[in-house]
């Protein structure tokens, strides 16, 4: 079902990288919003939680998860406010870290990955068992929305969630591959793919074994596009064939018409990171999904408010809004 927005940009954020460069400039950080938890996983590797409150076995009420975006982190801007206005209005949260994303490298070989929903399913079910009564939403962003929305799909009814957020997701990999090569896109493709390149070095040094995995015919140094590290990194590590099959199997666009729980995907249509391509017809939407699609707004920006210094984050208001219609329903 599309959903007309309310939202409504500032006047001096209309421009979509304002939108998605100044979300992030505009965040202040200046408080711890939870506290850590290392979780094992069963393949001996592990995953980094931060939790806003701590909570009793007992508990009833409702717990919202937290998947981050590509090199996200705590740190990052999105998963900073979201966590910080759960802890502000008493709704617990939890965020997991993607295997390395912590800041101390996995012990594994493998990493993570935009369809990568073994990990997120243990935590889920880890949260289930721990907290038996508890009623579970999640939250993704950018690819952490992509993977959510493929683990839905791919659940369906025994997801273990009661409804679910996907922000600025890039259901078509491909065409966000082709658009972050082109125009000030390929800004944000050399910032992350610097960060990506810079974690890869981490951990082939501590792992030299690693290189033999991969397929990087002129080294790391070689890989200057997002399609060239999942050539070389990504599709040989997590057992895909080449960037295209790992980019057609886990597009989340073809996992939508399965979903069966109560789900948002907020998009923008000037998202620097996307094309139209990712933009879903009526038709390929489950009866389970509210989408909308904003004018402006930028990648995981949807900054509104009079004045820079006194912004307004649409995300946070907007999940809350639609969870809270869920959960009192």
């Amino acid at each position: 079902m599309y959903k007309p927005s309310q939202f409504k940009p500032a006047w001096w954020a209309r421009n979509p990288h304002v939108q998605t460069i100044f979300a992030d400039l505009l965040t202040s950080r200046k408080k711890p919003v939870g506290t850590p938890e290392r979780l094992e996983l069963d393949d001996g590797d592990f995953v980094d939680l931060i939790w806003t409150q701590k909570l009793e076995q007992q508990y009833t009420g409702p717990l919202l998860v937290l998947f981050h975006g590509l090199e996200g982190s705590i740190k990052s801007h999105y998963a900073y406010r979201l966590l910080k206005s759960l802890k502000d209005h008493n709704w617990p949260g939890v965020m997991m870290h993607f295997r390395g994303c912590s800041g101390e490298p996995n012990r594994l070989p493998r990493a993570y990955h935009s369809g990568e929903t073994d990990d997120p399913r243990y935590f889920i079910e880890y949260l289930t068992k721990r907290f038996p009564n508890a009623k579970l939403f999640a939250a993704g962003y950018s690819l952490g929305g992509n993977m959510l929305l493929k683990y839905l799909g791919k659940y369906k009814e025994n997801s273990l969630l009661c409804g679910a957020a996907a922000i600025s997701p890039p259901l078509d990999l491909s065409a966000c591959e082709v658009r972050l090569k082109t125009g000030f896109s390929r800004v944000y493709q050399h910032h992350l793919l610097s960060r990506m390149k810079r974690n890869l070095r981490k951990k082939v040094e501590i792992m030299p074994e690693l290189i033999s995995k991969l397929k990087m015919a002129d080294g790391v140094d070689g890989i200057s596009t997002f399609k060239t590290f999942d050539e070389q990194v990504t599709a040989p590590l997590h057992g895909f064939k080449n960037a295209d099959d790992y980019y057609k199997k886990c597009s989340a666009m073809q996992f939508l018409n399965n979903i069966t729980v109560p789900s948002l995907i907020l998009h923008a249509k000037d998202d620097p990171f996307m094309t139209h391509a990712v933009i879903p017809e009526p038709h390929q939407l489950s009866t389970q999904i509210e989408y909308e699609l904003t004018n402006k707004g930028g990648h995981v920006g949807f900054i509104g408010g009079k004045f820079p210094w006194r912004p307004h984050f649409y995300v946070e208001s907007r999940i809350a809004e639609f969870f809270k219609k869920i959960y009192q329903a």
